[in-house]
């Protein structure tokens, strides 16, 4: 086995170096970031050490002492060195191997989508479905369109629905720093504006003075009363004072929700069992499984619907339509900013298509 160290100033220099040193059948057998020159520890200039061998059996297999496990018989030493290839493969990134096996028009396509937030299991499924279109037609152009279709097909089915009129409580429920309360005032205030409905604020978020502040702020603007409520009585009480309200928004504490106890405390203080809608609200910007755990910590409540905030501070879509397939739940709105009432949208298959379509282009 012929076995040579390859420096370069990038990963892209060293695989060409390698590749005319050894040919295409050239095996990585490591690679490492080096550092050199430099004066008193700085200024050194970063470097890439590749390691990589080939299976020349016209060199002597110098490295054979060293593998007691190989035979002396040419026959077997290539058997040994395909086995140890195929060990070292599966140490590579997995990006660089999970989709091989498509064409290369194909490839791009699901790299792309990798790069907005997409799990391998999906990207596969998705490389298959587009192979099949693909296959028919062979035309590159038509791939992306393939993707989309593949994308509309599984959500379809969801329900993407806002503020139900029937209901009068709009509770809204999240994690800290989604932004719950601004996306509050712009739902009241498009119900205030355009449909000239009676609402009022309930606030339980005790714990940060500037929160209740921003919704007192809100609540001027608007002209509503708000209510500040501490406990289930006082929650109760306020119920009582709202009765002639078409709607009452319940802003609750951003709370570290991935912890059990904190949804208990919610369900001590809301009654759930009054004429309550409730939204998740969750960022964009959030990592998937973050979201995911605190999905599952809000199993108990009766979520209608997801609110998704930050739209504009994420260029990942895959995340959120990944949780909506996988919770069977659709989306009710999804914010684009700060401005109230203005960067709010109502949510819908074709939006999410959309922004997929928009954040490949970037």
């Amino acid at each position: 086995m012929k076995v040579k160290k390859i420096m370069a100033d990038s990963m892209q220099e060293a695989m060409k170096k390698v590749r005319s040193e050894f040919g295409d059948d050239a095996v990585i057998l490591n690679s490492k970031a080096v550092y050199t020159g430099g004066f008193l520890g700085l200024f050194k200039k970063k470097r890439i050490e590749v390691t990589a061998g080939t299976d020349d059996l016209t060199e002597p297999p110098a490295l054979l002492p060293a593998m007691n496990h190989l035979k002396e018989s040419e026959e077997n030493y290539k058997a040994d060195f395909n086995e140890i290839k195929e060990i070292l493969s599966r140490f590579q990134p997995q990006t660089q191997t999970a989709f091989h096996h498509f064409p290369p028009v194909i490839q791009e396509e699901l790299k792309r989508y990798k790069e907005l937030d997409f799990d391998e299991h999906w990207l596969l499924e998705l490389g298959q479905f587009v192979f099949e279109k693909w296959k028919e037609d062979g035309k590159a152009e038509d791939v992306h369109s393939h993707s989309l279709a593949f994308f509309k097909k599984k959500m379809k089915g969801l329900v993407h629905k806002g503020i139900d009129t029937d209901r009068k409580f709009i509770n809204v429920v999240g994690p800290t720093g989604v932004g719950k309360t601004t996306t509050i005032a712009k739902m009241a205030a498009k119900l205030v504006v355009e449909q000239k409905r009676k609402i009022a604020f309930i606030t339980t978020d005790t714990y940060r003075i500037g929160a209740i502040e921003q919704l007192k702020t809100y609540a001027q603007l608007l002209n509503v009363p708000i209510e500040v409520v501490y406990n289930r009585s006082d929650f109760e009480q306020a119920v009582v004072k709202f009765e002639q309200f078409d709607h009452i928004f319940i802003d609750t504490a951003g709370r570290n929700y991935r912890e059990k106890h904190y949804v208990e405390d919610l369900k001590n203080v809301l009654n759930f069992s009054v004429n309550m809608q409730s939204f998740l609200v969750l960022s964009m910007t959030a990592r998937r499984k973050d979201m995911q755990a605190v999905i599952e910590q809000f199993k108990d409540v009766d979520i209608s619907h997801f609110i998704f905030t930050k739209q504009d501070e994420s260029t990942a879509p895959g995340a959120v339509i990944q949780i909506m397939t996988q919770n069977k739940k659709g989306a009710a709105f999804i914010t684009t900013g700060q401005a109230v009432p203005e960067d709010i949208k109502e949510a819908s298959t074709e939006h999410f298509l959309n922004l997929l379509e928009e954040s490949g282009k970037h």
